[in-house]
C-alpha cells in the first residue's frame, strides 16, 4: 500500500513509535525516523529533538537530499510523565508542552512546503483518549497537549485541503508499550484491564494498521479527523 513512499516517523524507535515504522516498511515505504536518543533500528536514522525547530529542519533538509522528498509525516514523539496537577512546576508543563505540542508545530510547519509543492502528503498525529475525550489524573500537561493535537488536525486539514494533503489523528487508548509498562503497577494495569471492553491492553500494532491505512491513498477522502483507537473504552 506505501510503495515507495518517502514516511517521516518521529519517536519511532520504540512502542507505538515503532510498531507504525515496522508496518510502513513492511508495506514498501522507506522509512526515516527521527528521535532524540539513538537505538538500534533497520531504518534510517536521524537524531533530532523535535521541540527544537532548527534541529527539525537539520533533519528535514537531509532527508529531502537524501530521499527527494517526503510523502508521509507521522508526529508520534511524545513524552508523558506523571505528576499530580497540584505539585506540577512551570518547568514539568513547559517540557511536556514543548515536545508534545511544539514539536507537532515543528516538524509539520517543515514538511508541509514539501509536501504542497509535490501537491500529495499525508500527516497523521498521534494523539490520545487523554484529554481528548477523557480525563486522567496526575496528566495535566498530557492532557492538555493531546487535546491541542485533536485541534491541530482539524484546522491544518481545512488549511492544506487546497493542496491534496490529507491531515488525521490517530487517539490511541491503553497501549503496551515500554512506557506504560514503566508508568504502571501490575495492580493499575489489571485494574484498566476490566475498564476496557475488550478487556486486554491495545497492542503497537492495533495503531499501526490504522496509520498504514490513513497513510495510504485508502484514505484519500478522510481529513481533519481523530480516529479512536481503545478497545471501546471511551463507548462507555
Amino acid at each position: 500500500m506505501l510503495k515507495r513512499k518517502v514516511a517521516i516517523v518521529t519517536g519511532g524507535t520504540k512502542g507505538i513509535g515503532k510498531g507504525i515504522a515496522d508496518a510502513f516498511s513492511k508495506e514498501g515505504a522507506r522509512v526515516i525516523i527521527l528521535a532524540r536518543t539513538k537505538s538500534p533500528t533497520k531504518h534510517h536514522f536521524i537524531q533530532c529533538d523535535v521541540s527544537k525547530k532548527q534541529e527539525v529542519e537539520k533533519a528535514i533538509a537531509e532527508i529531502i537530499k537524501k530521499f527527494k522528498k517526503i510523502d508521509i509525516l507521522v508526529n508520534n514523539a511524545g513524552i508523558f510523565p506523571f505528576v499530580p496537577f497540584e505539585k506540577m512546576t512551570e518547568a514539568d508543563w513547559d517540557k511536556v508542552i514543548s515536545v508534545n505540542l511544539k514539536g507537532v508545530f515543528n516538524c509539520t510547519s517543515t514538511a508541509m512546503p514539501y509536501m504542497i509543492k509535490q501537491k500529495k502528503g499525508k500527516i497523521i498525529s498521534i494523539g490520545s483518549i487523554a484529554g481528548a475525550f477523557v480525563g486522567f489524573p496526575n496528566l495535566v500537561h498530557y492532557c492538555t497537549t493531546k487535546a491541542g493535537i485533536m485541534g491541530f488536525t482539524k484546522g491544518a486539514a481545512l488549511d492544506l485541503a487546497k493542496y491534496n494533503i490529507q491531515v488525521n489523528a490517530i487517539a490511541p487508548g491503553a497501549i503496551l508499550t515500554p512506557g506504560v509498562k514503566d508508568g504502571l503497577s501490575k495492580e493499575v494495569t489489571a485494574q484498566l484491564i476490566q475498564t476496557i471492553p475488550e478487556h486486554r491492553l491495545g497492542k503497537p500494532v492495533d495503531i499501526a494498521s490504522t496509520a498504514v491505512f490513513l497513510a495510504s491513498d485508502s484514505s484519500q477522502y478522510i481529513t481533519g479527523q481523530t480516529i479512536v483507537v481503545d478497545g471501546g473504552y471511551t463507548d462507555q
